[in-house]
């Protein structure tokens, strides 16, 4: 490998971004480095960028859902070799603590975060930490692509559902945004036999999830949407998701719920303007369940692939479009506005 890399960096908080030559990511103790194959663009992304991350220090590559190939491996790591075909979550564990040792490493205090806590994937090279405890061998029948999308959106859907909400067959779950994340919780939704009610204010992202099997669209156009839920759903959803992260988008989802819901929000809410106002008083009145889903320890990620092998889960149905990081930079400063019926993938060696 040569000293040097192409990545994408941006110089300080909601500058433009530029991809240049950069010194390449070297392996640290315990850790990797690995060549990105696929590496995803979303909303987080955005939000890392416009400085709303307090761990993000500039200049910066942001970029933290990826999967790729073992370049360089460090000193201490043993189940790792290069040429590994690996992939990660985007909470990357110490591997030392309490939390980490119980297998919930997304909660780790220590916890390190390619594309915020250090340099992230958008560049040929990432560097990875506690590579022993945090990275995922790909199956064969896995391509880069589908493995990207899982580190962030597609694991955290799963998680959201399965590990958090315990949803189970024939319950009606609310999805409200229907980008990535949102698809792939309508995806797993309908996988796991519950019936899916989506909200978006597009209507292209709607019929990607109709297509994916969502028994119900809403067009958020500032109408009562969480009234035409409960119509829909007969008494309200038994689980919510508000995958956007907004003071409205969480609270219309705990709105569209039935008595004793659950609502998980998975969607950022960063206090830029003062912490979101929540219907705290129909929280307690009809002892709804608020969970927050942050992400999925690598140990959680065997069930998941599994189905994605035997084609249950097909993650590579929620890719919109593939671009070069020259595109991405174009991208990444309107993606919070863009209208995205799916996932953004960047090859960092196209272009």
């Amino acid at each position: 490998m040569t000293d040097l890399m192409r990545a994408m960096v941006v110089d300080a908080a909601g500058g433009g971004p530029e991809v240049r030559q950069v010194p390449r990511a070297s392996a640290p103790e315990g850790g990797v480095v690995v060549q990105v194959r696929a590496t995803g663009l979303c909303r987080s992304d955005w939000h890392a960028w416009a400085g709303h991350d307090s761990d993000v220090t500039f200049p910066h590559v942001p970029g933290h859902e990826l999967a790729g190939v073992v370049g360089e491996v460090g000193e201490g790591v043993t189940r790792w070799r290069v040429g590994d075909r690996v992939t990660v979550p985007f909470v990357c564990g110490c591997g030392r603590c309490d939390w980490c040792r119980s297998g919930q490493a997304q909660i780790c205090p220590d916890q390190e975060q390619p594309g915020f806590t250090h340099w992230g994937s958008f560049a040929e090279y990432v560097a990875l930490h506690a590579a022993d405890t945090n990275l995922v061998a790909l199956p064969d029948r896995v391509d880069f692509g589908a493995a990207a999308s899982l580190g962030c959106r597609f694991a955290t859907a799963h998680r959201a559902l399965v590990g958090r909400a315990r949803l189970e067959a024939d319950e009606w779950v609310c999805v409200v945004g229907a980008g990535g994340v949102g698809l792939s919780a309508v995806m797993i939704a309908t996988a796991l036999g519950a019936r899916v009610v989506a909200v978006d204010r597009h209507p292209q992202a709607l019929a990607a999830a109709a297509a994916l099997g969502a028994e119900v669209t809403l067009v958020a156009d500032g109408s009562d949407v969480s009234s035409r839920v409960v119509e829909a759903t007969e008494g309200g959803a038994h689980v919510s998701v508000d995958a956007v992260g907004s003071e409205q988008t969480c609270a219309g989802a705990l709105m569209s719920l039935r008595r004793r819901g659950r609502h998980v929000q998975v969607g950022l809410l960063p206090p830029v303007n003062g912490h979101p106002r929540v219907p705290m008083s129909r929280v307690i009145a009809w002892e709804l369940d608020v969970f927050g889903s942050h992400g999925m320890a690598a140990v959680d990620y065997p069930a998941m692939l599994s189905m994605i092998e035997a084609g249950t889960l097909q993650p590579e149905r929620l890719v919109e479009r593939v671009v070069s990081l020259d595109e991405a930079a174009a991208l990444l400063p309107v993606f919070d506005s863009a209208i995205v019926a799916g996932i953004t993938l960047i090859d960092p060696a196209a272009g």
